[in-house]
């Protein structure tokens, strides 16, 4: 993850609203937890989201998205970036 945000890509079969809450919730609990954290709120209410309407604009979002701690320079190659989709291909 970036220093200050996440990016998913996925296709949800529950409402978006829904699966955003799932995935907020469970991850705040568990980041207040290790940083001894309570009474604050761990991410902002807002989020962006995109529906990709078809194949080339998922396989651009997604290398955007694998490229991204490449850009942010965390690493050399986006295929070390253990949480990545690109250090686990899909074969």
């Amino acid at each position: 993850m970036m220093a200050n945000h996440v990016h998913v890509l996925l296709a949800p079969i529950v409402p978006l609203a829904r699966l955003t809450q799932l995935v907020k919730g469970a991850t705040a609990r568990q980041s207040n937890l290790i940083l001894s954290r309570t009474g604050t709120r761990f991410w902002q209410d807002e989020s962006f989201d995109h529906w990709v309407r078809n194949p080339a604009e998922w396989q651009k979002i997604r290398s955007y998205i694998e490229r991204n701690p490449v850009a942010a320079g965390l690493v050399a190659r986006a295929e070390d970036w253990p949480w990545s989709s690109a250090s686990h291909p899909i074969e």
